[in-house]
């Protein structure tokens, strides 16, 4: 399908100026170089590395951060994820160990795990996910574990082996609404994400958090936002993100245009009118942005995280 029948011809030129919005200052301070350090040193992914988000700076110096899971490599080739695609050929069985003691050495309260599709393996990566939880509990009892996993194809056997090891927080996203998915999530399927949110409500009870988020930018409506919406919270999702898309390179799609602050305040409050317990929207955010703010928490945590926390009041 040709991306200009569902996008238009009418979008934002790359090197154009983007809205002042979007300045965030540059990362580089002491805690961010600590990190890079430890991640580096533990051969770990990160998606804030990854997927180049605008809030890496801000987030490492907080002192949590986004574990990416199964390499950097995925099987699918979404229009506006700057994660590499490919055949993958990482296969690290002490992996879960070694992001387990890297989050139990940061002192995290609240850690998020994600991964690239995994589409070549027999389980799509569920048992890699499975023992990564179990280190987690292991090694840093004390932290929430969120997962924001892949759909696995749709199949309920390897959501059912990740749902077993008790994830405080079940996320994914399903990133655009449904008209968008032939040139933003090919390889993709709304009704098939939805199911995975459904099946995940049913599989967790009332003890797990579900999460979903999507972007804005696209050429997509309000309406539309709200229709999705609508859907998600039918499926059972309790907490939700919207923010906006920011293109990663030429080769990516465009964005059609940028969503105005008072914009996401709009959505916000139509998401809270469909029942959503939490709701993140805004230009900068994104799924994993301040996930400790989006589900109570606790226990006070012991890094750089908790001591930001407390002094916010959360």
């Amino acid at each position: 399908m040709d991306v200009a029948d569902v996008l238009g011809g009418d979008v934002q030129p790359i090197r154009a100026r983007k809205p002042p919005w979007f300045k965030v200052p540059p990362p580089g301070g002491e805690r961010y170089r600590e990190l890079t350090a430890m991640i580096k040193a533990e051969n770990l992914n990160t998606v804030c590395q990854e997927a180049a988000c605008p809030n890496v700076g801000e987030c490492w110096e907080r002192g949590t951060a986004t574990f990416m899971i199964l390499g950097e490599t995925c099987t699918r080739r979404c229009g506006f994820c700057n994660v590499n695609s490919g055949k993958p050929t990482w296969n690290d069985p002490l992996e879960p160990a070694r992001v387990a003691r890297s989050i139990a050495r940061m002192g995290l309260r609240h850690a998020v795990i994600t991964s690239v599709d995994r589409d070549d393996l027999p389980d799509y990566g569920a048992g890699i996910w499975a023992a990564t939880i179990r280190q987690c509990r292991k090694q840093a009892p004390e932290c929430k574990v969120e997962v924001l996993t892949p759909d696995f194809r749709g199949e309920e056997m390897p959501l059912a082996k990740v749902l077993a090891e008790r994830p405080d927080v079940f996320n994914h996203n399903v990133e655009v609404v449904p008209r968008l998915y032939p040139v933003a999530r090919r390889g993709s399927r709304w009704e098939r994400s939805l199911r995975v949110l459904s099946n995940a409500r049913a599989i967790g009870g009332q003890s797990l958090v579900t999460k979903s988020g999507l972007m804005v930018g696209l050429g997509e409506t309000h309406d539309e936002m709200v229709a999705a919406f609508a859907d998600l919270r039918a499926a059972g999702v309790q907490v939700l993100t919207v923010g906006q898309y920011l293109r990663p390179t030429e080769d990516h799609l465009p964005v059609v245009r940028y969503w105005h602050p008072d914009e996401f305040k709009e959505l916000e409050l139509a998401a809270y009118e469909l029942g959503f317990d939490h709701i993140a929207a805004g230009p900068l955010v994104r799924s994993s942005y301040h996930a400790d703010e989006h589900v109570p928490q606790e226990l006070p945590g012991v890094g750089p995280l908790s001591a930001a926390a407390a002094v916010a009041g959360v």
